[in-house]
């Protein structure tokens, strides 16, 4: 794993999160390059990311976590993730991920949260997705977890 360089993210490096965010489909609002840490390869190309975001409600969320599909199975992201949950002391940090992801964020020690128990952004975008992705399969249905 040494062949990448971990670093803060700076303007310039903001397109190419943005298209690694587009191109592995996750939620693309909330992108702000100044809290991003990335991998890049030693030519400045981009490897994965991830940030830490904070919501007006208060609450912070680990979120973008995103490598680029030939570099996977390597332990980027878990990288990726360790480096943001050891630059941020501050407790609670909530994340959203496919249910299927959820064998992934317990190894942080993130546990899954119930409605009753999430901050109100973490609510609205819970019942949002009850309402318009009902239909998906268990696996596919959005989850919200909590490191304390």
């Amino acid at each position: 794993m040494s062949d990448f360089i971990v670093r803060p993210a700076t303007r310039e490096d903001f397109t190419a999160i943005r298209s690694l965010i587009r191109t592995v489909k996750i939620n693309p609002i909330g992108l702000d390059w100044k809290r991003f840490i990335i991998m890049v390869t030693p030519e400045g190309n981009l490897i994965g990311c991830g940030q830490i975001k904070c919501h007006h409600d208060g609450s912070q969320e680990m979120a973008s976590i995103a490598v680029q599909e030939q570099s996977r199975g390597r332990g980027m992201a878990r990288r990726i993730i360790e480096l943001l949950l050891s630059s941020n002391n501050d407790r609670p940090i909530y994340l959203m991920c496919r249910a299927r992801l959820k064998g992934f964020y317990l190894k942080f020690g993130f546990r899954p949260v119930n409605i009753e128990q999430m901050p109100p952004y973490f609510r609205r975008i819970s019942h949002l997705e009850n309402i318009v992705f009902h239909h998906k399969q268990p696996d596919d249905r959005l989850m919200v977890m909590c490191l304390d």
